[in-house]
């Protein structure tokens, strides 16, 4: 069978700006991103159906007969069991979501036999769900990257809560500081350092090469993915993968995509000061909508960089490419390839925003390709209604 996670529009809407640059599929939540967990159950390869700007990077495989999978939900035994039982024409649906489709092409999946799921299952239906659902979603690849194996051995120097909860692979490095994993799993990857003096409470998932800076405070439900360097303190939130929050500072409530730099002695207000609920940026209806949270932080897109001493206020969306600095609250929203800070923005040009990613990116010895480029630009193009000049 050939497997394919769909974007389904409404869907990808609600995720921006991260669906900006990549299919909602390679989103990460938990410890890995969504097409791995996929990729795990399923036991085969799989492909997108995503935006067509986006296809050359992240291809779409079609056969004669295709399952259609809904990029946004992620997988469980029970869902992959039935998946796979259902037949061509026939669509898996709960409630009005659909979950799953076979069919020769892509279609209105409305059209097809209905068959309803019985199970439960996690989606990501809004900016918010990342690091608000990421506790449950850590907690489900602890048991599936860990069961059966046995962890690299904790060194002596490291105290632990809850030691069997625990799971460190091979190369990772581990000084003295505390492990409680007692409110759940806690994840080292390969080649991962937690250098000396840092507190980390469970859920917490630290990717392979990623590095926690000394005396850093983690707390419940963090996700760090790969070839990250963190520092300071960070509360439930989410950072893809080559990003880095160096130095001291607190970042709550919060996810940031790839490429990002947070500038030293920056934080995010997670919480209003009259605890009113918070009011995040939608990009389907161009306006503020209420998240019904009382605690959201800093949602950032890809290559968005902030200087030092940046405040980020309760609620804040940055787009892709956008470099903000300055005294002062910036805007809550700020959009893609937006230069300056609380005194207004203006432009970031793409040839100095695409010298500024080579750089990064070359780093961490990976090219910045055509197809990056090319990515960006269409993103540039399509945001510029969000720009004042």
């Amino acid at each position: 069978m050939n497997y394919v996670l769909i974007d389904f529009p409404a869907n990808r809407k609600a995720l921006l700006p991260f669906t900006y640059t990549r299919p909602i599929a390679e989103i990460r939540i938990g410890i890995l991103s969504i097409s791995e967990k996929w990729k795990h159950f399923l036991k085969e390869t799989i492909s997108y159906k995503t935006e067509a700007y986006l296809e050359e990077k992240y291809p779409f495989r079609k056969a004669e007969i295709n399952t259609f999978i809904n990029s946004s939900v992620l997988p469980t035994e029970a869902l992959v069991q039935q998946i796979k039982k259902l037949n061509l024409g026939e669509a898996l649906v709960e409630g009005e979501s659909v979950l799953a489709y076979v069919s020769n092409e892509v279609v209105d999946p409305t059209t097809l036999q209905q068959i309803s799921f019985q199970g439960t299952f996690l989606q990501i239906a809004a900016l918010w769900d990342i690091f608000s659902k990421n506790h449950q979603a850590i907690e489900a690849d602890f048991k599936l990257l860990t069961q059966g194996r046995k962890s690299a051995p904790i060194p002596d120097s490291v105290f632990t809560v809850n030691p069997e909860q625990i799971f460190i692979e091979e190369g990772a490095k581990l000084y003295n500081g505390s492990l409680n994993a007692s409110e759940g799993p806690i994840y080292i990857g390969k080649d991962a350092e937690i250098m000396e003096n840092c507190s980390v409470r469970g859920p917490f998932s630290l990717g392979e090469h990623s590095t926690l800076k000394m005396g850093a405070k983690i707390y419940t439900g963090t996700t760090i993915g790969p070839h990250c360097k963190v520092g300071g303190e960070v509360s439930n939130s989410v950072i893809f993968g080559y990003s880095n929050k160096g130095h001291d500072g607190f970042l709550g409530n919060s996810v940031l995509g790839e490429w990002c730099n947070i500038g030293a002695d920056t934080n995010t207000s997670n919480l209003k000061n009259n605890y009113a609920p918070v009011r995040l940026w939608n990009y389907e209806t161009g306006r503020f909508a209420n998240t019904g949270l009382q605690f959201c932080g800093l949602m950032m897109g890809d290559h968005s960089k902030c200087g030092i001493n940046t405040m980020f206020n309760t609620g804040t969306v940055v787009g892709v490419s956008a470099n903000i600095f300055g005294a002062g609250f910036p805007r809550n929203f700020i959009p893609s390839f937006s230069w300056g800070g609380s005194q207004g923005t203006m432009t970031y040009k793409t040839t100095k925003a695409f010298e500024v990613a080579e750089v990064v990116m070359k780093r961490r010895k990976i090219e910045f390709s055509e197809t990056d480029k090319s990515i960006l630009e269409k993103v540039f193009e399509i945001t510029s209604e969000y720009r004042r000049s």
